[in-house]
């Protein structure tokens, strides 16, 4: 057996294999509700013979959302409108499921990607007014957000356990809080976007505080499901939060009950040089494992099924984590498994597609 298709455990999750399908922005709900699309998209990637599927970052207030076709789960409708979807996942696949609790931040209020991504102006048709750490624009244009007070601190430290919460009476799996890609979470740990003088901002203790308290409140709120944080673990600008500091937060995140990190990178700001290759943010899951023991998803530019498992057989990381080459090759999976002589999931309707030189794939 490859180490990418032996089983996996960690919190409550018991993975059949190595193979964990990132979340993936599908800019296509109708405010913030669970549309058609996401039916059909999830239900093809849930026949994968993946493992885990995260769904994609779901807002948990409106303003928290990347733009305004961002899905959400800010209330029990958004709920209803996901529950189809699960059941109809559950009938069919064995694959766990899990959702990325977001909240964009400075980044919110912005047209999708295949209209251009720019900022959407506050008093502009489908804009808003964003809010952050500081009211500091995430790029030269962009409108200031408004920074958080006491009380929308808790505001929004509240909309994520009630998500949480939310997702827990779906029947999903698993939670992974969004620390990364320069959104409000990542935005409250770099010193890049965080300019506060209060107990948030400033020292390395101080703006690690909110996220840790966001994720020790969703954990105390949800203990019976995973739970972890996908984080940035550098944001490749000299003088921004770095792989240092993300080995302390995974450290305070572990104590207090965290069953996973899911280790990208970058996003914070536009001003960020990524030193792009296949797998190049592996090494700094690497090092997160090794500092802490953690069961590390790791991701970015992972396309081929040899370097997965190699990834694996360095104990480099104990997940792969797939987004665009899954969109790419849903059946990524499949041909990982023919590739590496290993078996692998396939619904009963499927079972005549299995190649003749790969007589046990689908067992």
């Amino acid at each position: 057996m490859s180490k990418l298709f032996s089983p996996y455990s960690f919190g409550s999750l018991e993975l059949s294999n190595r193979i964990v399908i990132a979340p993936m922005c599908q800019y296509s709900a109708v405010d913030g509700l669970a549309t058609d699309w996401h039916m059909i998209h999830l239900g093809n990637l849930a026949l994968s013979g993946a493992a885990l599927l995260i769904l994609e970052a779901t807002a948990v207030v409106p303003e928290g959302r990347i733009s305004p076709d961002d899905l959400g789960l800010w209330s029990d409708e958004h709920a209803n409108a996901l529950a189809p979807i699960v059941a109809a996942i559950r009938r069919h696949s064995p694959i766990k499921l899990g959702v990325q609790l977001a909240h964009a931040g400075r980044k919110a209020s912005t047209k999708v990607p295949w209209e251009g991504g720019a900022a959407i102006q506050p008093d502009e048709p489908r804009g808003w007014q964003t809010e952050a750490p500081s009211a500091v624009p995430h790029a030269e244009g962009d409108p200031a957000p408004l920074a958080l007070d006491a009380a929308g601190l808790a505001r929004v430290k509240d909309a994520f356990v009630a998500a949480a919460q939310r997702a827990h009476a779906l029947g999903l799996d698993a939670i992974e809080l969004h620390g990364a890609h320069g959104y409000l979470l990542h935005q409250f740990l770099s010193p890049l976007a965080n300019r506060r003088d209060d107990e948030y901002g400033g020292s390395l203790e101080n703006r690690m505080r909110y996220p840790l308290e966001v994720f020790a409140a969703v954990r105390a709120a949800v203990p019976s499901m995973t739970a972890g944080m996908r984080i940035s673990a550098t944001d490749w600008v000299e003088g921004g939060w770095d792989l240092e500091a993300s080995v302390r937060l995974a450290q305070e995140l572990k104590r207090l009950g965290c069953d996973f990190i899911h280790v990208s990178s970058g996003g914070v700001s536009p001003h960020q040089q990524i030193a792009l290759g296949a797998g190049y943010q592996i090494g700094f899951a690497e090092r997160i494992k090794e500092e802490t023991g953690l069961p590390t998803i790791g991701v970015g530019l992972i396309t081929e099924a040899q370097h997965a498992e190699t990834i694996l057989q360095k104990d480099q990381a104990d997940l792969i984590g797939l987004a665009r080459a899954m969109l790419f090759d849903p059946r990524w999976p499949w041909h990982a498994a023919a590739e590496l002589g290993d078996q692998v999931f396939a619904p009963p309707q499927y079972l005549r597609s299995q190649p003749r030189e790969h007589k046990t794939l689908f067992g």
